[in-house]
């Protein structure tokens, strides 16, 4: 239901974005040369490694049941040079998230995965490791996030992009304002293209739009929380306030529309230069009319197994006293409808176009805080990187002597 709400909205703004999308286009829609440019972690010293020499010491040192270092798994990530030792390094990085040193796989390495990945075509490698971060231990930082959410975005492979948006949704690293925007560009490029969507879906979209916008205290930021919650909403409607945020870092009291129209309200009483998107509004509309026409508990988009499917017997009561105020609702809306409209509140751009517009002007900025914090941020990381080194040195020294003292006490016997 409602990816046929999204088709519609995105069909009535089309016509009235077009030009201005095509413009931005022309200039600038992706991160630029000098934020992808690799340099400054090429000029890291060098440390080069034989691959299969460290592939066997790291199968020995499993063998033996002994921790693999961290230093040991990021020199065999650094010295990748082919698209096939990027498949034997995930499989390491596997092995090193179920060894005893699993919590100290350094930041650095998780940063080289992704950039190596990158480097030889792998991008699906480090999607997979990132959706199954659990298993890899992969938790990236911001900008190796704009990174791979711009590889998918230059490749024009917007539900690619979505997927690693939705990782940092999960993560709550929503902190840059580069990965604000970027990630809400990725969103609404891809319901741009109408995709139908699962209730699933709907749910990690509407919690992506939501967590982000509440990074953004303009019209962006304010549209993108209105149209978020209109998707959290319909889930909360037809499946149950648990199905919302059952895995999900959102909160678990009921009331997402509610949450929709108290956005409408925070507008209609705020700064006159914030408005909300006729898009978002429209959905929020199609998404009331829809679960008054059926308030029963849905079985989803067709995705839902048996076993998935909800009835009315297993609905919690909070969720029915939620379905009981839908005409309030409704009701609301239309109200605040016309009060936005009283006050020029709304905004004719899709919410695209808006992200969009806010990209153009404040990217670049973004982009130079960004480097600044991670030219530093690697500065730091080399000087960890050679405190280990350091110590590695040490300890192989210690344990070379105390071999050779055993071996002189027992040659004096």
């Amino acid at each position: 239901m409602a990816a046929s709400m999204l088709q519609r909205c995105v069909r009535l703004a089309r016509g009235s974005i077009k030009c201005s999308t095509h413009v931005f286009t022309a200039r600038r829609c992706l991160l630029s040369p000098a934020y992808l440019d690799a340099s400054v972690w090429e000029q890291r010293e060098k440390d080069p490694q034989n691959l299969a020499e460290l592939a066997l010491l790291m199968d020995r040192t499993y063998e033996r049941k002994l921790p693999v270092s961290s230093l040991t798994i990021s020199r065999f990530v650094d010295n990748i040079s082919s698209k096939e030792e990027v498949e034997q390094a995930e499989y390491y990085l596997y092995k090193f998230r179920h060894s005893p040193n699993c919590w100290y796989l350094r930041d650095w390495t998780i940063h080289s995965w992704v950039r190596q990945s990158l480097k030889y075509g792998a991008r699906d490698k480090a999607l997979h490791t990132l959706k199954n971060k659990v298993q890899y231990g992969i938790f990236p930082d911001d900008t190796t996030f704009n990174l791979l959410i711009d590889s998918f975005l230059k490749e024009e492979d917007y539900k690619g992009a979505c997927a690693v948006v939705e990782e940092v949704m999960l993560q709550e690293a929503f902190d840059l304002p580069s990965t604000q925007i970027l990630s809400l560009y990725a969103v609404t490029k891809h319901l741009a293209t109408k995709p139908e969507l699962s209730w699933r879906e709907e749910r990690r979209l509407g919690a992506t739009l939501l967590i982000a916008g509440l990074k953004q205290a303009n019209s962006v930021g304010l549209s993108a929380q209105l149209l978020g919650c209109a998707l959290l909403g319909k889930v909360e409607m037809s499946r149950g306030i648990r199905d919302v945020y059952h895995e999900m870092p959102l909160i678990w009291t009921p009331g997402y529309l509610n949450r929709g129209l108290n956005v409408m309200e925070k507008v209609c009483s705020g700064a006159t230069d914030v408005k909300l998107s006729k898009e978002a509004l429209d959905c929020l509309e199609g998404v009331l009319q829809g679960l008054s026409s059926a308030p029963e508990a849905g079985t989803g988009d067709g995705e839902e197994t048996a076993q998935d499917a909800k009835t009315d017997e297993t609905v919690r009561e909070e969720d029915q006293l939620e379905r009981a105020r839908l005409p309030e609702y409704a009701s609301r809306f239309r109200d605040l409808s016309c009060k936005l409209q009283s006050l020029d509140r709304v905004e004719p751009s899709s919410l695209q176009a808006l992200v969009s517009a806010l990209a153009e002007q404040e990217l670049g900025a973004a982009e130079r805080a960004d480097t600044e914090w991670y030219t530093g941020k690697v500065q730091e990381w080399e000087e960890e990187r050679r405190h280990l080194i350091q110590r590695e040195k040490e300890a192989k020294e210690k344990a070379l002597q105390e071999r050779l003292a055993r071996q002189a006490a027992r040659a004096t016997l």
